[in-house]
């Protein structure tokens, strides 16, 4: 009998190839997490019957300590992979999971894109920025979207101009770069004046061998193949549609592709996970002792950042209430708060107060 990660699984319209690793339907390619197919691997090897949440924990995370909320994420990206269909995926409460349908063994069909044009085997280079300033009142969005990004393969980060996103986004990849062996290509849109040009942007970062006027998202996916990448596409608002293009088109023909975006506003492509940025936190008005205003996130940056910038600079008791003050007027926005401490690095509290 050939081993589970041979096997192909069909059911109605849906195929789970365990060889290529990818989840079809209607012989189209749904996007998911690795860590989510390895437990929609281990269920439809099991269809029909209960798997414990301990048996997926050994046997997806093997010799790691997971909480059972960690397992809920990825759970929860299946059942968005499925879709429609998400009831298939059935929760036996405080025991387990197990997948429903009649699910049958059958050969993998021939992938439905074609040949790749720009035959390169050399994994792509990592081109994030090498100098980095500490990522304030971050830590647990960075610990959450690390876990959100293991269970999706399409990650959008949103939210209003100067919340942060890129910053964000940057350091999220750095953090999970090992996990794509250091392959991780970003890709700035902020300078384009024409959407036309996001293709060729994408080309460019990922220098691939390719002509301006012949660049299109499925060739670009076709040139990526079946290379692990994190694909970070950044400032898309402006350039939205053929983001999405680009982004769907690397889900659907490149298994091994993972996408991260900032925008404005969702891509709206197939699997995408949605994640809203919140700004730093900001002192109740009420509070007074310098130690609870310095634990709030926007204040820290806010001190930090006029420190750099005036290194003899330190906020007396009065002065961090001013700052709690600026901070909470600014809604505690990270680019309007380096702004404002700026000025008072120059100026002083008081002056930016005013």
């Amino acid at each position: 009998m050939s081993s589970s990660i041979d096997r192909t699984y069909a059911f109605g319209r849906w195929l789970i190839d365990c060889q290529r690793r990818e989840l079809k339907y209607d012989d189209v390619a749904v996007p998911i997490g690795s860590r989510a197919f390895e437990i929609l691997e281990m269920l439809v090897g099991s269809a029909g019957v209960l798997v414990t949440k301990d048996d997926l924990i050994r046997s997806v995370w093997s010799g790691l300590t997971v909480e059972d909320n960690t397992l809920q994420v990825h759970i929860s990206a299946v059942r968005k992979a499925l879709g429609e269909d998400r009831n298939l995926l059935k929760t036996v409460s405080g025991r387990g999971y197990s997948l429903g349908g009649t699910w049958r063994n059958r050969q993998p069909d021939q992938p439905a894109v074609a040949p790749l044009t720009v035959p390169v085997d050399t994994p792509f280079s990592n081109n994030l920025p090498s100098v980095r300033a500490p990522l304030i009142g971050r830590d647990d969005c960075l610990s959450e979207l690390t876990d959100v990004l293991s269970a999706y393969r399409a990650v959008t980060l949103v939210g209003p101009g100067g919340i942060g996103k890129t910053k964000l986004a940057i350091e999220l990849a750095r953090r999970v770069a090992s996990s794509f062996n250091d392959s991780v290509t970003l890709v700035e849109f902020a300078t384009l004046q024409d959407p036309a040009g996001a293709a060729s942007a994408t080309a460019r970062a990922l220098k691939l061998a390719s002509n301006d006027k012949e660049v299109t998202p499925a060739s670009i996916a076709q040139a990526i193949g079946a290379r692990r990448l994190l694909l970070v596409l950044d400032n898309c608002e402006h350039v939205i549609e053929t983001a999405a293009q680009i982004a769907n088109a690397a889900l659907r023909y490149c298994p091994n592709v993972t996408v991260v975006a900032t925008s404005r506003e969702g891509l709206r492509i197939d699997g995408e996970y949605v994640a809203a940025v919140p700004p730093l936190s900001v002192p109740h008005p009420g509070t007074k002792d310098p130690e609870l205003l310095l634990r709030e996130s926007a204040v820290e940056l806010f001190v930090a950042r006029t420190r750099a910038l005036r290194a003899s600079f330190v906020a007396s008791a009065a002065e961090l209430q001013k700052i709690a003050a600026i901070c909470r007027r600014l809604d505690g926005i990270p680019l309007a708060l380096e702004f404002a401490a700026a000025r008072a690095a120059n100026l002083g509290v008081d002056t930016v107060l005013l």
